[in-house]
């Protein structure tokens, strides 16, 4: 008898929720295009877009920070790299179903590398601000704060496709076409 893909579970084996499911992902999305028009904000006053930032605690700081070296170590300004990274995050959880952990664990990987790293950058910078330029920027830290909160929600459904993965070696079926979403194993391991 053949098993549909409705009838896959849900939850992944072991786990008492669903990591993929839209109750997990909207706030990470929510937060993904809120930090795309901080990053989009602070980029136009990078690009001479805007005169001025709004920094309502630490002077002149965001000035300062978004005028630095590392700001534009890059040729395009760093500010513009974080509104992309944030669409690539609202567009990687927006796509796929509540069972993507089992049937697109590509597209989760995706949603992980994109989330993780752009974290871990920002954590970097936000310390950067007070070591190499002795200033704050209240936007900037805004941002860090986005970038960490979406970690670990993010990461959850990473592992839930990488238990899985783990499940279709075991199994002998191809991780390859696991990975993939091939239809015939998708259904196949439990």
């Amino acid at each position: 008898m053949a098993i549909d893909k409705k009838d896959i579970p849900p939850i992944p084996p072991g786990w008492d929720y669903n990591p993929a499911s839209w109750s997990q992902r909207i706030p990470i999305i929510v937060l993904a295009i809120i930090g795309m028009f901080i990053a989009l904000y602070l980029g136009l006053y990078q690009l001479d877009i805007i005169n001025s930032v709004w920094e309502p605690f630490f002077g002149d700081g965001s000035i300062t920070i978004l005028n630095s070296k590392v700001s534009n170590v890059l040729p395009i300004p760093d500010a513009i790299l974080g509104a992309i990274g944030y669409f690539i995050d609202a567009l990687t959880g927006v796509i796929g179903g509540t069972r993507r952990w089992r049937t697109m664990p590509w597209i989760t990987i995706v949603f992980g590398f994109a989330v993780g790293p752009l974290g871990v950058v920002s954590i970097m910078l936000v310390v950067f601000q007070p070591v190499l330029f002795d200033a704050w920027c209240t936007l900037c830290l805004a941002s860090a704060v986005i970038s960490v909160a979406m970690i670990g929600p993010a990461m959850d459904e990473v592992l839930a496709s990488l238990q899985y993965m783990q499940r279709v070696k075991r199994s002998g079926q191809s991780t390859w076409k696991a990975f993939w979403g091939i239809k015939e194993v998708v259904l196949k391991v439990a």
